[in-house]
């Protein structure tokens, strides 16, 4: 129990699903930044409820700018998805403590947060979530979660962020094939690594919570041959969300291998 009288919720989670802790930390600290671009009250509010120790995601420079630039291309992407269907349905896969209902809501979005029992357990004690913003405790790769969203044959946006780098190729295609029977339209927009970068590149706090990098991909078209009946329309390059941050990237962003290297938004369409 804090001082002002609020309960401290006590968190014993590792692996992948722990990673969700860094993220969620990252999006605090860096609201509370001045000139930030978002401001994510409800991650600051979780953040201060909370028994975890904080202090490797507060080292994790890297984690926290990539976490900051891929927030800001997404919130950027469905918000103006919202504006072109505002009555679309919302699947956030392996959502964790992901707060962008609370920053986009336009007060008609059904929205879908879906992740493992563990982690919807915590998220439940942390943020009482009802009537148009729904939870399903199921990994992505059980078929009965798509069984749980509403008017499937309406207008679908599914986000998949900060998840396929941890899983293998047999799981992303499972996961797509989900999604392209049980919806009829879709967008998915999914964060990919390059194989590289899986290889190669650590995070301090990713790695602390024993969690590893699994899959990776160079070109989000090749995801057209694992799900054939998806469309790719574009990959978005998280430099771009690098240049609201340090402006050097607004030359770096200009080279190939840079934009290569950095983690991508894939935009597919059924």
């Amino acid at each position: 129990m804090r001082g002002d009288g609020v309960r401290m919720e006590t968190v014993n989670i590792q692996g992948v699903p722990e990673t969700m802790l860094q993220t969620l930390f990252a999006r605090a600290s860096y609201s509370q930044k001045k000139g930030s671009k978002f401001y994510d009250k409800k991650a600051i509010e979780i953040v201060g409820r909370l028994d975890y120790d904080f202090s490797k995601a507060e080292k994790d420079a890297a984690m926290s700018d990539g976490v900051i630039a891929r927030t800001i291309l997404l919130d950027r992407l469905v918000g103006a998805f919202l504006e072109e269907n505002p009555d679309v349905t919302v699947v956030n896969i392996a959502c964790g403590l992901d707060t962008r209902f609370y920053r986009l809501d336009n007060g008609l979005v059904r929205w879908y947060n879906l992740d493992l029992p563990e982690v919807i357990d915590i998220r439940r004690r942390v943020l009482n979530e009802q009537g148009r913003i729904s939870t399903i405790a199921k990994s992505a790769m059980d078929e009965k979660w798509a069984a749980e969203i509403e008017d499937p044959k309406g207008n679908v946006l599914v986000l998949i962020e900060g998840l396929v780098m941890y899983l293998t190729e047999a799981d992303v295609t499972k996961i797509l094939s989900i999604i392209c029977r049980r919806f009829e339209h879709a967008q998915i927009i999914m964060e990919t690594m390059n194989p590289f970068v899986m290889r190669h590149i650590k995070e301090k706090s990713i790695e602390a919570s024993k969690a590893r990098f699994t899959w990776g991909l160079k070109n989000g078209r090749d995801l057209e041959r694992i799900a054939p009946e998806l469309k790719w329309i574009e990959d978005i390059s998280l430099t771009e969300g690098m240049k609201e941050l340090y402006p050097v990237y607004r030359l770096l962003g200009r080279m190939g291998f840079v934009r290569n290297l950095s983690n991508k938004l894939v935009i597919l369409r059924k």
